[in-house]
């Protein structure tokens, strides 16, 4: 039997894990800035991920072994992790990532909709409310203000969209992971998808010749960084999981926010206090409706 945390010492460890993936993205625009091309990011960290999951199963004796009716959702969920990567770096790339993180905090309230269309849930119209506002939220977060909309849109709506794709691709694996591979080791569950992921990213961006490097010392020190604070924070999100109740991951929701202090603070990325708010708000309703569903 795991040894049980206490909840206030487990939200208190998965707000630095937040912080952890938030640093991901902070250290992936510097990369990105200094020459290293997403393909390269993604590869570089997917495939260390990979091993670095690998040995930590075989220290906890996760058996690895597949069942043969989960190897086909298990591969689409690996490519569709792979096509979510490359979408969210992709974002990242383009605009404030704290930006980019909150479009592809949309993807818990897509899932809720697909499973409404799917006929898996009875439509819970009280969810509607956390939704709008979590809408509502974004709109300030972006500026997406009614006078200059089209300018805003200009500027911004190539990664928002590539954010947004992000989000989609991952509404898809919450449902192949909450149906087909319910049953799997979540962990070995991970890994395979962080496999197939790095795998995929390797062979099609050395085809296609999208592997970029960096080219100084600060776009290197991005993507060694990158995959070290995702590393740390997976394999915490490994111990931490089974030793805490489901409620507290809500405090995983802290990562835009995280983010967005970091982008200031690194980046120099400035925000109104109204686009701050709208984070907040964004922030917030997600949680709500995470809690709510439980």
């Amino acid at each position: 039997m795991e040894h049980r945390l206490s909840p206030g010492l487990g939200v208190a460890m998965l707000l630095g894990v937040a912080s952890a993936f938030a640093s991901n993205h902070l250290c992936a625009r510097i990369a990105f800035d200094h020459g290293a091309s997403v393909a390269a990011a993604v590869s570089v960290r997917a495939c260390s991920t990979a091993l670095i999951l690998l040995l930590a199963m075989r220290l906890q004796r996760v058996p690895l072994a597949i069942p043969r009716g989960m190897r086909v959702p298990a591969l689409a969920a690996g490519l569709l992790i792979a096509v979510q990567s490359y979408c969210l770096y992709s974002a990242v790339a383009r605009i404030p990532p704290a930006l980019a993180l909150l479009v592809f905090q949309t993807s818990p309230m897509l899932y809720v909709l697909l499973t409404w269309a799917l006929g898996k849930e009875r439509p819970r119209w009280r969810a509607l409310v956390p939704m709008i506002a979590a809408l509502a939220g974004l709109a300030l977060a972006l500026n997406l203000s009614q006078g200059r909309l089209e300018a805003r849109w200009d500027e911004i709506g190539a990664g928002v969209a590539w954010a947004f794709a992000s989000g989609a691709a991952m509404t898809i694996v919450y449902y192949l992971n909450a149906n087909a591979l319910k049953s799997l080791d979540g962990r070995l569950r991970t890994g395979v998808m962080t496999a197939i992921t790095g795998l995929l990213v390797v062979t099609v961006g050395a085809v296609s010749g999208l592997l970029k490097l960096p080219t100084g010392g600060a776009g290197w020190t991005g993507l060694v960084l990158l995959t070290i604070f995702y590393c740390v924070a997976m394999i915490t999100l490994f111990y931490l999981l089974p030793r805490l109740p489901t409620t507290t991951t809500v405090a995983l929701n802290f990562e835009p926010i995280a983010l967005l202090v970091l982008s200031w603070l690194v980046l120099g990325y400035t925000v109104t206090p109204l686009q701050i708010a709208g984070a907040c708000l964004t922030v917030g309703a997600i949680a709500w409706l995470g809690l709510a569903k439980r």
